[in-house]
């Protein structure tokens, strides 16, 4: 067989030369792009079934692709499409020659006589598309793949990258302009101010979530704290929360414990059990049953775990991509950032800094690619510990790397002054700050900044919602100069039997 001519400046299609090495032609469907194009020329209702399922380049014939590229001009424009209008935008293109003039025009809307079953077709030319494509990208595989000068890690996240964007109908896109993004932003203003609750992903912590409106979409969230402040509680608590409350499917991707501790301490969180008579077994009766009862609901939830240690970069991108894909799943959390590596290859990353720079980086892009929040935890410097004053984290604290913190949309840090031993918040009122920690938001690009208090359960490992006036309200109570015959009992003031405290509904 003789070898294909290069030419210089030519483009060659390597799915019509694999097909006629093989003694095949490309997958094809002339026959439907006719009958497709035609009906979209005698009938309106044609192009708004078929307009957002095919694109330009889903055409296996040139002429065809330039006939529905003057076709959706003119869709865009918002002018009336017919044979006339058609004719007249491949002139004003320069295409009308190209495509055979509007002789072949005429014969396109001569072969159908309505849009009837228009959709149906247009899908069956999509299919021959995407088939097109897995062969010419098989072609690019196969021909880099026999260069012994490329990573072959690199090449399974490109090749990976290639069938993921196929199997979500998300090719790449050039760049747009600006009047077609105000219409989507518009159309999103729009749609948010119709929908009912968050346009994001709902923690379940209420003032983070009026903050925020829920996690957004492409966002790429930091949250960083010291060793012991709970880093690893409070995203637990809020996985289990989004799952749970609110049924978003959560990919949770855990470099330092395993993914049965990760569960028993969610199983704790749920259940009210502590992590240690779990662990012991050392259960009474109703325990056994309250266990029982409440883990079902965390059983059933759309929670995956993946506890591959020394995860890199390239190995997070291809399970995230398949979680996305095969479940759905709406959010992704690293626990945490310092314990990844950048290269799938073994291969020098230049220093610790230059390697969390890279992660940082690849961690945001993978964020826009699956258009989903990524939150990875971060661990802080220790000069947070030797400062005087205020231990309160700083964005300067961010360890290891300043480009965490310019590629983050929000970052944000956990803070408990109590395990320094402080029993009073630096706030006017000093008031207690015992059992409760403090989200930060120290940065938020497209929002304000604000110190949310949280209530923190110590022997559950436990972030929830801080109760309004409890403290205060509590501590004044406690702290009330009344003698031993003036104090009212809880059970007497509100009711509750066996003076049980933490059922006190403040």
């Amino acid at each position: 067989m003789e070898k294909t001519k290069f030419v210089p400046g030519k483009k060659i299609d390597k799915t019509k030369i694999i097909g006629l090495e093989k003694g095949k032609i490309p997958p094809q469907a002339l026959d439907l792009e006719i009958a497709v194009l035609g009906a979209m020329m005698i009938d309106k209702k044609g192009i708004d079934d078929v307009i957002d399922i095919l694109h330009p380049d889903a055409f296996y014939d040139k002429k065809h692709q330039e006939i529905y590229a003057a076709i959706y001009t003119l869709f865009q424009n918002s002018e009336p499409t017919d044979l006339l209008t058609v004719s007249q935008q491949l002139r004003k293109d320069g295409k009308l020659e190209l495509v055979g003039g509007d002789f072949y025009l005429i014969n396109l809307t001569q072969k159908v006589a309505s849009s009837a079953h228009i959709e149906y077709h247009a899908r069956i030319i999509l299919q021959k598309y995407i088939q097109r494509k897995l062969i010419s990208i098989s072609s690019d595989i196969i021909e880099t793949a026999y260069d012994e000068t490329v990573d072959v890690f690199d090449l399974l996240d490109v090749a990976e990258g290639k069938l993921f964007e196929v199997t979500q109908g998300n090719l790449k896109k050039g760049s747009e302009d600006a009047g077609d993004l105000v219409k989507q932003a518009l159309k999103k203003i729009q749609d948010i101010s119709n929908q009912e609750g968050m346009s994001g992903l709902e923690t379940g912590f209420t003032k983070l979530d009026a903050l925020t409106s829920g996690w957004q979409p492409s966002d790429l969230i930091i949250i960083a704290a010291r060793p012991g402040m709970g880093k690893t509680a409070f995203v637990i608590s809020m996985a289990k929360n989004m799952a749970i409350d609110f049924g978003h499917p959560v990919a949770l991707f855990s470099l330092e414990m395993s993914s049965v501790q990760l569960i028993t301490r969610m199983i704790s969180s749920e259940t009210g059990l502590t992590s240690e008579k779990l662990r012991k077994g050392n259960l009474e009766a109703h325990e056994w049953e309250q266990l029982n009862v409440k883990v079902k609901k965390l059983s059933d939830a759309p929670i995956f775990i993946d506890d591959t240690p020394s995860l890199s970069i390239f190995d997070l991108r291809a399970k995230a991509r398949r979680l996305v894909s095969q479940h759905g799943v709406k959010i992704i959390v690293i626990d945490y950032l310092q314990l990844m590596t950048a290269g799938g290859s073994g291969k020098g990353g230049g220093n610790r800094e230059q390697e969390i720079s890279t992660i940082s980086r690849n961690l945001k892009a993978l964020a826009k690619e699956l258009s989903v929040p990524v939150i990875a935890l971060s661990q802080l410097s220790r000069a947070v510990e030797t400062r005087g004053g205020s231990k309160r984290p700083l964005l300067s604290d961010l360890r290891e790397s300043g480009a965490i913190e310019q590629d983050a949309d929000i970052v944000s840090f956990i803070f408990r002054p109590e395990y320094y031993g402080v029993t009073e918040w630096d706030d006017d009122d000093h008031s207690p700050c015992e059992g409760q920690g403090e989200f930060i938001v120290a940065k938020h690009r497209n929002g304000g900044l604000e110190n949310i208090r949280l209530k923190f359960t110590g022997h559950l490992a436990k972030f929830s919602d801080l109760e309004e006036g409890f403290s205060s309200e509590f501590q004044s109570k406690m702290n009330a100069d009344v003698s031993p015959d003036q104090f009212i009992s809880p059970k007497d003031a509100f009711g509750i039997e066996d003076d049980n405290i933490d059922d006190v509904p403040f």
